[in-house]
């Protein structure tokens, strides 16, 4: 299936959504919107003709299962995977810019700073910000491909620490009083994380309990009865 037939198929919003979703699964993803959607296409297509031709009511069960095929492949193979990836990228975010701030501290520019801080930061992250500087070299400002940077992040709290960096300077205030503001709203951020974590503990007992626990109790208790009754 080539690229026109998927611009006939689709909508050129609907293609520059999924090439938007593709981006946030980060730099070293290569796949296309049309290559992903032929394969989306194609795949469902398989999915209703092996139902229909080997189940008896396939021409029932077949557009129902190809149909959460369809929207099944989407969530599975670009929003799960953004969610968990922008998950990822906050637990590194919180290091990557303390090792940003250290190197901020002793005196270097923007610039400076990340290039040390990305060869001595082994993550994801680190390998997002090394591309932006890899960017540079070739015509684009700092600035310019920290803002492009933005559209590779599936997080929100990492683009509000771009965004705050970028106008910082631009507008040429104090760096360092940005980065102690920002480290120390990620320290909070990850505490609170952790305390709804341990929040949500008491439930999972719970189900835990109602699922295993009580089940055997139950059966402990009414074990003698049924056997007595069995007997008779």
């Amino acid at each position: 299936m080539n690229h026109s037939l998927i611009r006939k198929i689709y909508r050129q919003k609907d293609i520059e959504r999924i090439q938007n979703k593709l981006l946030l699964l980060g730099s070293e993803k290569k796949q296309t919107p049309e290559h992903y959607l032929n394969i989306r296409i194609c795949t469902t297509v398989l999915v209703f003709l092996c139902i229909l031709y080997t189940e008896n009511l396939g021409y029932i069960v077949a557009p129902l299962i190809a149909i959460l095929y369809y929207y099944g492949f989407y969530y599975v193979t670009l929003l799960h995977p953004i969610k968990e990836r922008g998950k990822k990228l906050d637990r590194e975010a919180l290091h990557f810019f303390e090792i940003l701030t250290l190197t901020l501290e002793s005196g270097r520019n923007l610039e400076n700073s990340l290039e040390i801080t990305v060869c001595n930061v082994d993550s994801e992250l680190s390998s997002e910000f090394k591309k932006a500087l890899f960017e540079t070299k070739f015509g684009k400002t700092l600035i310019e491909a920290l803002e492009d940077m933005k559209n590779r992040i599936p997080s929100e709290t990492i683009n509000n620490i771009i965004l705050n960096i970028t106008q910082t300077d631009v507008f040429g205030n104090s760096i360092l009083e940005t980065m102690y503001n920002q480290i120390e709203f990620l320290r909070d951020k990850q505490i609170l994380e952790i305390k709804g974590q341990i929040n949500k503990i008491p439930n999972k007992i719970s189900i835990i309990s109602v699922l295993f626990i009580v089940p055997l109790i139950l059966l402990l208790v009414l074990g003698p009865v049924l056997l007595q009754f069995l007997g008779e």
